[in-house]
């Protein structure tokens, strides 16, 4: 009479694939009860040897996705590493990736080693001297290490690449290529990307085979994040700012900037408004991207001001308000920005400043998504919201307004007018 239920418990939850149970006990250690639909739908493939394309959005649960099948053949069939080698674009994205990777691993022998450049070798070298089973690193410093011999991957047995678009975007293509000459052609390779531009679909045609394709749908925020667009005029952004930021459900926030040097300044006005702000920006040491990175996890700091670059990988539970003080480049960034809150299943507040010269990338976002995007006003900004829309929709209907946006380009005196024309 027993037997139907005890079945039952195991096709649920983690139980359906059937993992060693010193994988079980990770799991409930670090709270995981049920898999998430990349992981069920990646998972029973991957133990299988097979191939995997993945693509969906970062949050998803991905990492777990790859690293459960990885760590139960490592189990099944143990052996001196390197055995595995994941790649990502960011030092960050690394050291989340392993620091998942050895909690879901706490109960094994499984050994990881993380390997990133802008510090000192010395600490990479020494672990990889321990021949771990996987190698954790970004692709420049696996590449250096390899040419001065001080890597070996000629026993490599799976190949994963994450975020491979963003390694694309950073410029990290030909170094893949040149690591993928040394590795192993009998290998299992598992690629995921939030995006599949022209260069992603050739390397997953090239590294690929016969993959299994997951593909869940990314274009659209979660339901759980409450995200809608903030008409303001350029000169009142900061006053926005410093008025969502006193909103009593607003603790914790990561606002975005376009630029490293907004990005600085702009956390050193917020330090001496009274919040507790640091900025994460490409040009940041190591140690103080640890610093900022460490101190807003661990809540010194309240406020994030990042660069889409700075903060790729980034991934921190409870944060509260997501707020583009500019408008991202593209509409997958805006998707990609806003998932940085209502992860883990929480819930979450996106606010997106746009003024009238955002009307196209407005536009151009809410085609990508689907659906229009909300608005909302905030007292006292009623009429900047209202000049805003009035300025987007002159544009959109060629009126007076309407033509080419100019950017940045004043007349004498910096009024913004245009330069009388000549005759």
């Amino acid at each position: 009479m027993s037997e139907a239920p005890q079945r039952a418990t195991a096709e649920c939850g983690f139980g359906r694939f059937r993992l060693d149970t010193t994988l079980e006990r990770g799991l409930r250690a670090i709270g995981f009860d049920e898999p998430r639909p990349i992981q069920v739908d990646t998972i029973p493939a991957c133990l299988e040897g097979r191939d995997v394309l993945g693509l969906a959005q970062t949050g998803t649960g991905k990492t777990a996705a790859f690293v459960l099948p990885i760590l139960q053949r490592l189990i099944e069939e143990p052996g001196d590493g390197p055995l595995v080698l994941v790649l990502a674009p960011t030092r960050e994205l690394a050291m989340q990736i392993d620091a998942e990777t050895r909690a879901l691993a706490k109960f094994t022998d499984v050994r990881t080693v993380t390997v990133f450049g802008g510090v000192s070798q010395h600490r990479q070298v020494q672990g990889l001297r321990r021949r771990p089973e996987i190698v954790v690193g970004c692709p420049g410093r696996v590449l250096d290490l390899l040419q001065q011999g001080l890597l070996d991957l000629s026993e490599v047995e799976t190949l994963v690449l994450d975020e491979a678009d963003h390694m694309f975007d950073m410029g990290f293509l030909p170094d893949i290529k040149k690591i993928l000459r040394v590795l192993p052609d009998d290998r299992q390779n598992l690629l995921f990307s939030a995006t599949m531009p022209k260069a992603i679909r050739e390397l997953a045609d090239r590294v690929l085979h016969d993959p299994h394709v997951v593909e869940l749908p990314h274009s659209a925020p979660a339901e759980r994040i409450d995200h809608a667009l903030y008409p303001v005029s350029h000169g009142r952004k900061r006053a926005l700012l410093d008025r969502l930021l006193a909103d009593e459900a607003c603790d914790t926030a990561i606002v975005f900037t376009r630029t490293k040097h907004r990005a600085r300044r702009l956390a050193q006005q917020l330090s001496k408004g009274g919040h507790q702000a640091v900025a994460l920006q490409g040009n940041m040491s190591q140690s103080q991207r640890d610093r900022a990175m460490g101190g807003f996890r661990k809540g010194r700091f309240d406020i994030l001001v990042a660069t889409d670059i700075a903060a790729r990988g980034l991934d921190v539970a409870g944060v509260d308000y997501v707020i583009n003080f500019d408008p991202p480049s593209t509409p997958e960034t805006y998707t990609h920005r806003i998932g940085r809150t209502g992860r883990s299943g929480e819930s979450g507040r996106a606010c997106t400043f746009v003024t009238g010269e955002d009307s196209a990338w407005v536009r151009d976002t809410e085609r990508v998504l689907g659906a229009p995007i909300p608005r909302r006003r905030v007292p006292g900004f009623e009429a900047e919201g209202a000049k805003v829309d009035t300025r987007a929709r002159r544009r959109r209907r060629g009126g007076p307004d309407s033509g080419r946006v100019r950017r940045g380009r004043r007349g004498p005196g910096g009024s913004g007018r245009r330069s009388p024309s000549r005759t």
